[in-house]
């Protein structure tokens, strides 16, 4: 399978963007999907995953109630809709999958990464 990020840029603090994976490759409906970060000078870190088929999504502490995982069967991505966004949250994002139907917080649990996407949160 094939993951294609994008909508990366430059924000202010309180602003919004969103992210799309496009998934090609495969039919996933089988697939749970996710973001993953990676802030300058720290380890990836996961953000947020949703089932393919089932909707059942799953998120970060650091980003509940500010960031929504969604997915688009018409164009075959995962969006991760950004809000409220803060200095901190500047980072490389990357979407992953995994062909197993349960979100998992561990990077090591999924086997397809997109290129990285660049978030910067300016203050």
């Amino acid at each position: 399978v094939q993951l294609q990020a994008s909508g990366g840029g430059l924000v202010q603090a309180g602003g919004s963007l969103r992210l799309s994976c496009t998934v090609g490759g495969r039919t996933a409906v089988r697939d749970t999907v996710a973001w993953f970060r990676r802030a300058p000078g720290k380890e990836r870190e996961f953000v947020a995953a949703i089932i393919w088929s089932g909707h059942s999504t799953d998120y970060a502490d650091s980003v509940k109630d500010r960031f929504t995982i969604s997915r688009d069967n018409g164009k075959l991505s995962v969006d991760l809709q950004m809000n409220s966004l803060k200095p901190e949250d500047t980072a490389i994002y990357f979407c992953a999958a995994k062909r197993a139907l349960y979100t998992s917080t561990r990077s090591s649990d999924y086997v397809n990464w997109g290129q990285g996407t660049l978030v910067t949160v300016s203050s």
